[in-house]
């Protein structure tokens, strides 16, 4: 944890980083649940909200679905969402730990 307080750059870089992503994937959920009832065409394939989710967004995706009740009746992301965040969680873990 020292690592961490001493090299504040890193955590503020991390902190931004996960800012953004979560942005992103807040808004491309909130687009796809529009779309879904506006430009059916237009929709965003769920592909690429696994891997916003994957790639740090997934709380606030998470979060966002249920609050709009966005995809809330697919397993693929009511299941997978909360393993990915365990699994972003256990990675967190694992890296402090080894710090």
């Amino acid at each position: 944890m020292n690592f961490l307080l001493e090299n504040k750059i890193i955590l503020l870089f991390a902190l931004a980083y996960l800012l953004i992503i979560s942005i992103v994937s807040v808004c491309v959920t909130a687009y796809d649940k529009w779309a879904a009832k506006k430009r059916p065409e237009e929709r965003t394939r769920e592909s690429t909200l696994l891997l916003l989710s994957a790639l740090g967004g997934s709380v606030a995706m998470l979060l966002t679905m249920l609050s709009i009740r966005h995809k809330t009746k697919h397993m693929k992301f009511m299941i997978g969402i909360p393993l990915i965040i365990a699994a972003q969680v256990a990675a967190v873990a694992a890296i402090l730990f080894l710090i």
